[in-house]
C-alpha cells in the first residue's frame, strides 16, 4: 500500500536544510515566517542569544482585517513586523521562509516587509 507523503514533514526537511545555512544575529536578525491554515506569523530572531526581538501575527490586537488567511492579511503582517523592526533600529534581516515555497502569502509578507523598510 502506497501512502501519501506528509507535506509538513517534507516542509520541515526543507526548513532544516535552509536553517543549516542561515543564522540571525543581533545586528542582522532572522525574519522567520510560519503559515498555518488560518493565520500567519512572523518574528525576528537573534539566534546567537536565542531571543525573539520583534514579532507580528494575524492574531495581534493591531490586526484589523476580517480574514486572517488571505494574501492581504499576510501583507499586513509583513507591514507590522517591518514597522516594529524599524522602531527598534533594525534595517537589515535574513529572510527565512520556513520551508514554504516563495509565492502567495509568503511572497506577500516578504514584499510588504521590504516596502516598509526592511532590507533582505
Amino acid at each position: 500500500m502506497i501512502t501519501k507523503p506528509d507535506k509538513n514533514k517534507t516542509r520541515k526537511k526543507r526548513h532544516a536544510r535552509v536553517r543549516s545555512k542561515i543564522t540571525g544575529t543581533e545586528t542582522r536578525p532572522r525574519l522567520n515566517v510560519f503559515r498555518s491554515n488560518k493565520n500567519i506569523y512572523a518574528q525576528l530572531i537573534d539566534d546567537v542569544n536565542g531571543v525573539t526581538l520583534a514579532s507580528a501575527s494575524s492574531q495581534d490586537k493591531d490586526f484589523d482585517l476580517d480574514s486572517a488567511a488571505t494574501i492581504d492579511a499576510a501583507a499586513k503582517v509583513g507591514e507590522l513586523v517591518a514597522k516594529r523592526a524599524v522602531d527598534k533600529g533594525m534595517k537589515s534581516v535574513v529572510f527565512d521562509r520556513g520551508g514554504y515555497l516563495y509565492h502567495g502569502r509568503i511572497k506577500a509578507l516578504a514584499e510588504a516587509a521590504r516596502e516598509n523598510g526592511l532590507e533582505f
